[in-house]
């Protein structure tokens, strides 16, 4: 006995049986759906998998401190320094906690012997930089505060210093404030971002040499 044919199945959403174009059509829709759904989930896993791999690399891989750049020694570059010039070459005392980058001559006319600090404590990003200029004068200390003029003097440890206020430290390469004195035939000069409180604990430490070298060119 032969089977009847199936009834084509209602669409509740129609009503009335679907046509041959609409059941292929909800089929298709259905299969979209399941790619995408399954692209979803793999998206998820291959993501978690990542995570993970993340996790193990930071927790389980060693990791050491970042070292910071050994900083110069002052003393045994300017003892360089005189051996080479033959000269007497000034060491500033400054705090041990302030950091230094750089110490160093730089030759030239005139040569200059120069430390630079950073990093000092309660004072923010600034700076402040020594510097001996062998035999040179305030002309030369003007021109590297880009023609800045004296403004006045101040004393420290009974020596005459000369004051420079820098009004635009963008044309200065952000040097604020500076202090010069004539030291025999050199010419001292500490200058940079730092305020002048600062710039008067450095010169402080160099008293007794910039007295000295006055003294043998008196």
């Amino acid at each position: 006995m032969a089977r009847a044919p199936r009834e084509p199945r209602i669409a509740a959403h129609l009503g009335r049986p679907e046509t041959p174009a609409e059941e292929a059509a909800r089929k298709a829709e259905n299969s979209k759906s399941y790619r995408q759904s399954q692209s979803f989930r793999n998206l998820i896993i291959a993501l978690v998998a990542s995570l993970a791999i993340v996790a193990v690399v930071y927790f389980i891989v060693p990791r050491g401190e970042i070292e910071h750049a050994p900083q110069p020694d002052v003393a045994e570059t300017a003892r360089q320094v005189a051996d080479q010039y033959e000269r007497t070459v000034v060491v500033p005392g400054a705090p041990d906690d302030w950091a230094k980058n750089s110490a160093q001559v730089d030759a030239g006319s005139p040569s200059v012997w120069s430390v630079n600090y950073n990093d000092i404590p309660d004072a923010g990003r600034a700076f402040v930089r020594f510097e001996q200029a062998f035999d040179a004068d305030e002309v030369w200390a003007s021109q590297i505060l880009r023609g800045t003029s004296p403004s006045g003097t101040t004393t420290i440890d009974g020596l005459e210093w000369t004051e420079f206020d820098v009004r635009d430290p963008d044309s200065t390469g952000n040097v604020s404030y500076a202090l010069g004195i004539q030291a025999g035939s050199d010419y001292v000069l500490i200058y940079g971002s730092a305020d002048s409180d600062v710039a008067a604990l450095l010169a402080s430490s160099i008293s007794d040499d910039v007295a000295a070298l006055q003294k043998e060119a008196a």
